[in-house]
C-alpha cells in the first residue's frame, strides 16, 4: 500500500503541472486492488479545501471528485464511511466539507452535539451555534 498526498491526487485532477502530474498519473494508474494507494482523511479535507479555493470547483465539481475516489477500488480512504457521510451531507446543503467531517466524526465519536461559532456550520452541519 501506498500512501498518497493530497498535491499528488491535486495535479493527477487537475493536470495542470507539465512535470508533476505525468508522475501523478504515473503512479494512480499503478495502483491495483493488490497493490492499492491510501489516502488519509486529513488529504481528503484539503483536497475539497484547494479545490474550492484554488481552482474554483463548484460544489457539485468538489462531490463527484470525492464520490470518485470513495469508488475507485485501488484506493483505501480511511474512515471511508465517515468521508461518505460528510459527502452525502455536504452534497445537500451550504456548509464546507470540512464542518461536514468534523460533525460526522464527533458524532461517530460519540459526542451529543458540536459547538461552533460558525452560524453556517450550525445550520446547515448540525452543530450548535455558541454565543
Amino acid at each position: 500500500m501506498t500512501g498518497i498526498d493530497t498535491n499528488v491526487i491535486v495535479r493527477y485532477i487537475s493536470q495542470d503541472d507539465p512535470r508533476q502530474s505525468p508522475t501523478a498519473t504515473k503512479l494512480i494508474e499503478s495502483l491495483s486492488v493488490d497493490e492499492p494507494g491510501f489516502i488519509a482523511m486529513v488529504v481528503i479535507v484539503e483536497l475539497a479545501w484547494v479545490l474550492e479555493r484554488s481552482y474554483h470547483s463548484s460544489r457539485k465539481e468538489i462531490a463527484r471528485v470525492l464520490e470518485s475516489l470513495l469508488q475507485t477500488k485501488e484506493l483505501i480512504i480511511e474512515h471511508a464511511e465517515l468521508v461518505a457521510q460528510a459527502l452525502r451531507m455536504f452534497s445537500a446543503g451550504r456548509a464546507d466539507y470540512s464542518d461536514c467531517l468534523v460533525e460526522r466524526c464527533a458524532d461517530a465519536a460519540g459526542c451529543q452535539y458540536t459547538v461552533t461559532f460558525d452560524h453556517v456550520a450550525a445550520a446547515a452541519a448540525g452543530m450548535r451555534l455558541i454565543k
